[in-house]
């Protein structure tokens, strides 16, 4: 039924100013609507909707990730725009805090300022 239809993601925030000024400038994601209801990006052709909620409450896994050719330089930006990576116990990241999956796939994680967890994901290289 769904199948070949476009999806939408959404992601709670508290406040769409902030969201904007994350999501929008320090992601780089082009807004392509806003109102009391949602701020609406576009996230690589996927239409994403941040909407304001009182208390999103803590969520436990990623909410969104972006697959990126080369996961050392995406990281290495983002922090350079004030991004913090995720170090998480027990799981061996480097000092940029990428994980080195077992099927050869690179991640890193962060959160936006709501405590939404985010990725990259570097795929595995095909030989």
């Amino acid at each position: 039924m769904v199948a070949n239809l476009p999806y939408v993601g959404f992601i709670p925030v508290r406040d769409l100013d902030a969201a904007e000024a994350f999501y929008c400038g320090v992601l780089g994601l082009p807004v392509t609507g806003r109102d009391q209801f949602a701020l609406v990006v576009d996230a690589g052709g996927t239409t994403v909707r941040l909407f304001p909620i009182e208390d999103p409450g803590p969520r436990h896994g990623t909410v969104a990730g972006w697959s990126v050719d080369d996961i050392g330089a995406s990281v290495r930006d983002l922090a350079a725009r004030g991004v913090e990576f995720a170090r998480y116990e027990g799981m061996e990241q480097d000092g940029d805090g990428i994980w080195n999956a077992p099927g050869g796939g690179r991640v890193a994680w962060f959160a936006d300022p709501d405590g939404n967890t985010l990725s990259l994901t570097e795929p595995p290289t095909r030989s």
